[in-house]
């Protein structure tokens, strides 16, 4: 995809929205403008429909039901409130929390809340690829730990995790799962009927919607073990308060069903091959360039993370400007920029870390995008 003069390779970072899902969007903020949850007049009827019937795309496209789908603000809130909310009502004696290392950042700070209310939070080691260390996982479970979290494909280097096998692991504890699933709809299927995940996070940014909404799946019948993390009105059946966004739920639902149209498989496969002619073409341009993270089916088909060892990531992507969108894939806390935690947790050292780039695909990029981004590298290397 091209904006400008820019080619944009940031799509774990965000997508375009559709342009299929635009219309809908635009359609419900002029036409179902009212308050969902007032339920006196036809107006707040009509906006609750567009709400209920969003749910029901959302919860087909993950093989789940309608009313196990909570509405958040995005992932990072779906997150919060899987972590957090079910402490509350933790049963007496289950006090540990094991969570990936490589966890996007915002399950990694829910979890730290957890430790200043009372819990104890343990991290799963991952292996070079970035994969959970399911033997690791194995020693730590207990009939002590209260919640498992390990997201489904990783947001920095495109690890598909075995989150089966994870679910399988936990059930023997009866520890409950949760999986942060912001990258997962487009790299694998996902049926909730086919699993024992508890909570599931889902962002529409992330699947060519719109920021600023994402949803929570909760299993039914774990829906009482969660206390809100957000107080008020207590809409969504009291799990998640505020005014439910109407055309943000609608754009969610037409984008969450257009990923698993009967198309998606091949645009997996067009992505792979993307991605492999991507990967070969940099790691052609220095001997010493490698890939981070696993390789063939065990990889995001978007996903690309290159070590250009002895380079500095930011000094590489300033000098890219304005030409090409991509991410060193590190984290900023208060304006300091540190090296990548997850790259840290798979063992790279801190100079290789720093030395790191995420490129993107998605839906919009080709093959002479592809292109251009190699002679772009090559051109500043």
């Amino acid at each position: 995809m091209r904006i400008g003069a820019t080619l944009y390779f940031d799509y774990q970072a965000s997508t375009p929205i559709d342009p299929r899902v635009l219309p809908v969007l635009a359609a419900q903020f002029a036409d179902t403008f009212a308050n969902p949850h007032s339920a006196d007049h036809a107006l707040g009827w009509k906006s609750q429909e567009g709400v209920e019937a969003a749910a029901a795309q959302v919860a087909q496209t993950i093989g789940a039901d309608p009313d196990e789908i909570v509405f958040t603000s995005g992932a990072t809130e779906a997150n919060n409130l899987a972590i957090l909310g079910l402490l509350p009502k933790a049963p007496k004696g289950r006090s540990r929390l094991l969570v990936g290392a490589t966890e996007h950042k915002c399950v990694l700070a829910a979890s730290a809340e957890a430790t200043r209310r009372g819990f104890t939070v343990e991290h799963i080691r991952a292996d070079a690829a970035g994969t959970v260390d399911l033997e690791d996982l194995t020693q730590r479970l207990a009939d002590d730990v209260l919640l498992v979290s390990v997201m489904a494909v990783n947001n920095e280097v495109g690890t598909i995790q075995p989150l089966d096998e994870v679910v399988r692991l936990a059930g023997r504890v009866g520890a409950r799962v949760h999986s942060d699933a912001a990258q997962a709809l487009s790299a694998r299927d996902i049926d909730m009927a086919a699993t024992d995940v508890d909570f599931l996070s889902l962002s529409a940014h992330k699947i060519y919607g719109p920021k600023g909404i994402g949803a929570l799946y909760v299993r039914r019948e774990r829906r009482n073990e969660l206390s809100p993390v957000i107080h008020g009105g207590g809409q969504q059946g009291g799990l998640r308060s505020g005014t439910v966004p109407t055309p943000l739920c609608a754009a969610f639902g037409a984008a969450a069903t257009l990923m698993v149209e009967e198309a998606a498989a091949g645009e997996r496969t067009r992505l792979t091959a993307l991605r492999e002619r991507l990967i070969a073409g940099l790691l052609e341009l220095d001997p010493k360039n490698r890939l981070n993270g696993p390789v063939g089916v065990a990889r995001h088909p978007g996903n690309v993370n290159i070590c250009f060892v002895g380079q500095d990531s930011r000094d590489l992507l300033i000098r890219l400007q304005p030409r090409l969108s991509a991410s060193t894939g590190s984290a900023c806390t208060t304006g300091i920029p540190e090296p990548s935690h997850v790259l840290r947790a798979m063992g790279l050292s801190t100079d290789d870390a720093e030395a790191s780039i995420r490129i993107g695909l998605g839906r919009f990029s080709d093959q002479e995008q592809v292109d251009e981004v190699i002679n772009l590298f090559e051109s500043v290397l």
